[in-house]
């Protein structure tokens, strides 16, 4: 077998490593103060992160999830859970981030099936990620719009493709121009519940969040 059809079916038996990007906690998640007070906020982007990585390590289709934070609190929690942490040494923002922990996933293995993921996905179930990432690898890149179909959830790259990541605000369109094929999957509901606001928070309550964000939330004055 020729040696770059070894590595590319090497790869592939790994299974996805998901980078996941967050922010210093007391940074995070501006837009959910008002439903739930500034001092509960961090708890709750902590939580959120908590119940995402939880959720994707025990996902079939995953190999690894990379965590890009220079949030020592996070670091560790997660950490704790089986994530490996990667310093946000760009410190440019979101898709900086993500770029910079492809970087790291792939110094060692150029062509692995990387995706990148949001950390405040608390509802995310792994069979649901699981088909996701399954539809995914028929693509180069592919992402998954987020529930109101502005902005994504999860981009992924396979074959050594780049992510080639634009997210914030209308990324669909972005994702979409940039070539990458959208996923289409109906009941992945999980994957593409983001939390961003109250209201964000009160339907991901309804279709049932991990106990991290389940006993965090259950603080909240809303």
């Amino acid at each position: 077998m020729h040696h770059d059809e070894t590595a590319a079916r090497a790869a592939a038996a790994r299974g996805w490593t998901l980078v996941v990007p967050l922010k210093p906690l007391a940074l995070a998640k501006n837009r959910l103060a008002p439903a739930v007070g500034r001092g509960l906020r961090p708890a709750l982007a902590l939580a959120f992160a908590q119940d995402t990585v939880t959720a994707a390590l025990a996902c079939a289709a995953v190999g690894g999830v990379v965590i890009v934070t220079d949030d020592p609190r996070a670091g560790a929690e997660l950490a704790a859970l089986g994530a490996r942490i990667v310093p946000d040494a760009p410190g440019a923002g979101l898709n900086a981030a993500l770029e910079h922990g492809e970087a790291a996933v792939r110094s060692n293995h150029p062509g692995a099936p990387v995706a990148a993921l949001n950390a405040d996905l608390p509802a995310l179930r792994p069979a649901e990620l699981a088909r996701v990432l399954d539809a995914a690898r028929a693509h180069r890149r592919a992402f998954l719009a987020d529930a109101a179909g502005v902005g994504t959830t999860l981009l992924a790259a396979s074959g050594g493709a780049a992510l080639a990541p634009a997210f914030g605000g209308a990324s669909r369109a972005r994702h979409l121009r940039s070539g990458a094929a959208e996923i289409t999957l109906s009941g992945v509901d999980s994957v593409r519940r983001d939390v961003d606001t109250g209201e964000d928070l009160a339907a991901a309550l309804a279709l049932g969040v991990g106990p991290h964000t389940l006993r965090t939330s259950a603080a909240s004055p809303a």
